[in-house]
């Protein structure tokens, strides 16, 4: 573990040691003992000193993921991670429904903008065409679980925003502005820090990891209708890919 803690890089030693736990712990490497490793022995793996592994014990007991026990050591909290499907008819709410009591969709902000050079991109519109913006939470037992910002066509797709802060759900929300089915058409996951924002609507600790997806959605005849960019906590949600 210690190989990939690096001086100088621009991170933060105890955030590079949490990220590297972390990652330690949803591998399962501490599964026969339930506990971590004593302090002196991960700074001895690291190479520094005490306090930098105090700090990233603090920051993952922050997360949920692990409790210091007076005088026993620190504990691996277990969490069950949501198993999220990805295919053609991808779906949030039905895709982890049968794992939680209840799911919440919230409506975080939105706007009428001309579509950055990207979004229009994707969206198959032309330069200066003007879009929905969609800032959403979602929720699973009342714990965060992913953010989006999410595009559609303005000029397809008008209530929709009004339509979303109603129900919770974006398959009801087309459906209220007249789309009753959509697929998906692409999907990109990659993994970065957590930005400050990001951090708060999740109730992360600084240092957290998120899994990122750029999806693409398109009606059956195969016409663009939305692009967004999801951000999930990486210890909460895996992904599952589906033919």
């Amino acid at each position: 573990m210690g190989a990939n803690v690096r001086r100088k890089n621009g991170v933060a030693l105890w955030r590079q040691i949490a990220d590297r736990i972390r990652q330690s712990i949803l591998a399962g490497e501490y599964d026969a003992a339930g506990m971590l490793p004593p302090e002196m022995v991960l700074s001895e793996t690291f190479s520094v000193n005490r306090h930098t592994v105090r700090s990233a014990i603090s920051a993952l007991a922050d997360e949920g993921i692990v409790q210091p026990l007076q005088g026993r050591g620190t504990m691996i909290v277990r969490k069950d991670r949501l198993s999220f499907p990805i295919s053609k008819r991808t779906r949030f709410s039905e895709g982890v429904g049968d794992q939680v009591r209840e799911m919440q969709g919230l409506l975080l902000s939105s706007s009428i903008e001309t579509a950055p050079i990207e979004v229009a991109r994707q969206l198959g519109l032309v330069q200066g065409a003007t879009v929905i913006c969609l800032e959403l939470l979602r929720k699973a037992d009342r714990r965060p679980v992913s953010r989006s910002t999410t595009w559609f066509p303005a000029d397809r797709f008008e209530g929709i925003a009004a339509a979303y802060e109603k129900s919770g759900s974006i398959t009801a929300a087309f459906k209220a502005v007249g789309l009753n089915d959509y697929m998906r058409a692409s999907t990109k996951i990659s993994a970065m820090h957590a930005s400050a924002d990001d951090l708060a609507a999740l109730e992360l600790s600084p240092g957290a990891i998120l899994l990122v997806t750029h999806a693409l959605n398109t009606d059956l005849d195969g016409k663009p209708v939305q692009y967004a960019i999801s951000r999930f906590p990486a210890d909460t949600v895996e992904f599952r890919m589906e033919n």
